[in-house]
C-alpha cells in the first residue's frame, strides 16, 4: 500500500489514498482497543444496510494500526453546502433524512450509549454535584435501541457524482436513544459558531419526527458532559458550560 496521498488530517490519524483503497492510520499511541472497536463497528453497522464505506482490512502499517476503507470519490455535504449555498435549506433537509434513516436501524451487539455517557460524565471535569445531576438525568432518561452515529455532521457524509450519500467516521457508533445523538449534532454546529444552523436544525428534525424540543433539549448537558472529555481546551471549556446548567432552557 502506498502512504504519499494524504486526504485528510485528523486528531491522531492520517488518512490516505491508495487507488480504491482509503487507508486510515492511527498514531503508535492510539489504543489497539480502540482501533479494534471502530472496525467493529463499522462491520457492524454494513450489516444494517445502511451506505458506507465497506472495510477491507486491519492491519499494521511500520509498527502503527490501520483500517483500509474502500475509498468513496465524491464531496463531503459541508462542500456542497459552501459552494451552493442557495440549495443550504435542501441540503440540511437531507441531513436530517439522512440522520432518521440511521435511527431507523437496529445493531444489537452495538456498544449502549447510556454505559458510554455514565462512563464519560464520570470522568468530566465538573464537581461532585453536578456529575450526581447529569448522571440522574442519564438514568430516568427513556432506553432505546436505535443507531446512533455519534458524530453526525455534514463532514461526515460523502455525496457521490451519481447523488449516492454515504456516512463514513462510525468510531463513535452506539445504540441508544436518538434524541441524544440529534443533541451532539446541535452541539457540534454550535461549536463551529453556527447557532442560527443549529436552531434550524434541531427544528427541522423535530418537526419531522415529531419530537418535542424540550425533549432533545434535556439530553444537552448529558451529552455536552460526555463529549467534554477530549477535544480541545476551548470545545471543552464551552461544552463544560452547557454540561453545568442542569435545567437548561
Amino acid at each position: 500500500m502506498k502512504l504519499d496521498n494524504v486526504v485528510a488530517v485528523r486528531n491522531r490519524k492520517k488518512i490516505y489514498r491508495d487507488g480504491d483503497n482509503c487507508i486510515k492510520v492511527f498514531n503508535e499511541e492510539y489504543s489497539k482497543a480502540d482501533v479494534l472497536n471502530e472496525a467493529l463497528n463499522q462491520a457492524r453497522i454494513e450489516e444494517t444496510g445502511l451506505n458506507i464505506p465497506k472495510i477491507k482490512e486491519v492491519t499494521m502499517i511500520d509498527g502503527k494500526w490501520a483500517i483500509v476503507y474502500e475509498y468513496i470519490e465524491g464531496k463531503t455535504l459541508v462542500e456542497l453546502m459552501k459552494e451552493n449555498s442557495d440549495k443550504f435549506d435542501e441540503y440540511l433537509e437531507f441531513l436530517v433524512d439522512l440522520q432518521l434513516e440511521v435511527h431507523s436501524k437496529k445493531a444489537p451487539l452495538l456498544n449502549k450509549l447510556k454505559d458510554k455517557m455514565n462512563r464519560k460524565i464520570s470522568e468530566a471535569d465538573l464537581d461532585a454535584t453536578t456529575r450526581y445531576e447529569l448522571h440522574t438525568r442519564l438514568e430516568g432518561m427513556p432506553k432505546h435501541t436505535k443507531v446512533c452515529h455519534g458524530d453526525f455532521n455534514p463532514s461526515n457524509i460523502i455525496i457521490t457524482d451519481d447523488g449516492k450519500a454515504y456516512i463514513i467516521d462510525w468510531s463513535h457508533a452506539t445504540q441508544g436513544n436518538a434524541s441524544a445523538d440529534v443533541a451532539r449534532t446541535y452541539l457540534l454546529f454550535c461549536l463551529e459558531g453556527n447557532e442560527e444552523i443549529a436552531k434550524k436544525y434541531l427544528d427541522l428534525f423535530c418537526k419531522k419526527s415529531d419530537t418535542a424540543r424540550q425533549y432533545v433539549q434535556k439530553w444537552m448537558p448529558i451529552v455536552a458532559a460526555s463529549q467534554s472529555v477530549k477535544g480541545n481546551p476551548e470545545e471543552r471549556e464551552f461544552l463544560l458550560s452547557w454540561a453545568d446548567v442542569v435545567e437548561y432552557e
